[in-house]
């Protein structure tokens, strides 16, 4: 088979591995008592299973092992490394709500064990700036895809349509680790998105998150472009990753602002937001999802056109995902302003 289609059959084995093990998970979660209760982040009213996260975690690497390239071994043996670490607290930090340290410092270690193997940011040419900024980058992104997992649907699709977009990315640059990585990803989150698209029947969990916002960290960092200048590539998974980026820095600068805890869950995240105006959930993903694909399709048209087209649509979307930063700020000061108001 050409190497360029085995992203073909990897992603059918993570898609149809997800769609079998979610009901699985589901049951034994159930029996296990790994629920989620409403709480200041989630909008759901009933307690969930939790633990869907599984699924994905064992449908990506069965995937990508049943298919690895074995001049990528080390790198692939780091990356299954670091999401089986990341599973497990997960796991754990969903059964016994364990302290924002620890899994930071699992976060962190996880991120060392990728970074160790070679999957690392060359930014600045030197170990001393790269390296930290490769675990900033992997923890951030871990937490972001976690924090965005707040309303059916949205991570678990973000998730699969960023994948999507790294898979064309990579297939666009022939590399092969990156296509296949992306395909196992995208089809184990496509397969758990059955059943967890509104009304959801299942939750993730951290156990997904984690392993969904590590995979696609690692893609971002793995992506290369040998036609295309640094100023140009480093805004290419900044784009395909849009949604966990623009969420993650809204709602910090809100809790900075507002002077709460950054680390303690609020409903001040886009989909609250969106929520606000009126919106229904299934709107609101709707809207998402197209918000995602949007930036998705302009971080594929950056990495093929020419460098100085390519920096003028950078340019147009960063400043549009400004625009748009502003206008949910605006959305949260005029709810705060009108629950004041009624409340005088």
């Amino acid at each position: 088979m050409d190497a360029r289609l085995q992203f073909i059959p990897i992603m059918i084995v993570g898609f149809g591995a997800a769609l079998c093990l979610t009901p699985l998970t589901r049951q034994i979660a159930m029996r296990l008592g790994v629920t989620a209760a409403p709480n200041q982040r989630n909008i759901h009213s009933r307690h969930v299973p939790l633990m869907g996260g599984a699924a994905i975690y064992l449908s990506f690497v069965l995937s990508a092992l049943l298919f690895s390239p074995p001049n990528h071994l080390v790198e692939l043996g780091a990356i299954v490394a670091g999401a089986t670490m990341l599973a497990l607290i997960g796991y754990l930090d969903d059964r016994r709500h364990l302290s924002p340290r620890i899994r930071l410092l699992v976060m962190t270690v996880a991120a060392a064990v990728a970074a160790l193997s070679g999957v690392q940011i060359r930014l600045f040419g030197t170990p001393y700036i790269d390296i930290p900024l490769t675990l900033f980058w992997i923890v951030a992104l871990i937490n972001a895809v976690n924090w965005i997992d707040n309303m059916d649907g949205l991570a678990a699709g973000a998730a699969a349509i960023a994948s999507g977009f790294f898979l064309l990315l990579a297939l666009s640059q022939g590399q092969i680790l990156v296509s296949m990585l992306a395909a196992a990803i995208f089809g184990s989150a496509f397969g758990f998105l059955i059943y967890n698209f509104n009304p959801s029947s299942t939750f993730m969990g951290d156990m997904g998150a984690y392993t969904l916002g590590f995979v696609l960290a690692i893609l971002a960092i793995k992506l290369k472009f040998a036609a295309q200048p640094l100023n140009v590539t480093w805004m290419v998974p900044v784009f395909a990753l849009a949604l966990p980026i623009l969420d993650i820095n809204l709602a910090i600068f809100t809790r900075l602002f507002e002077r709460r805890p950054v680390m303690l869950a609020a409903k001040d995240h886009v989909s609250h937001r969106l929520l606000r105006l009126g919106l229904t959930q299934r709107q609101t993903l709707a809207l998402l999802y197209l918000f995602c694909i949007a930036y998705g399709l302009v971080a594929l048209g950056i990495s093929q056109a020419p460098a100085d087209q390519a920096l003028a649509i950078g340019g147009i979307a960063l400043v549009s995902l400004g625009l748009i930063f502003c206008a949910l700020v605006i959305i949260r000061w005029r709810d705060s302003r009108d629950v004041d108001e009624a409340t005088a």
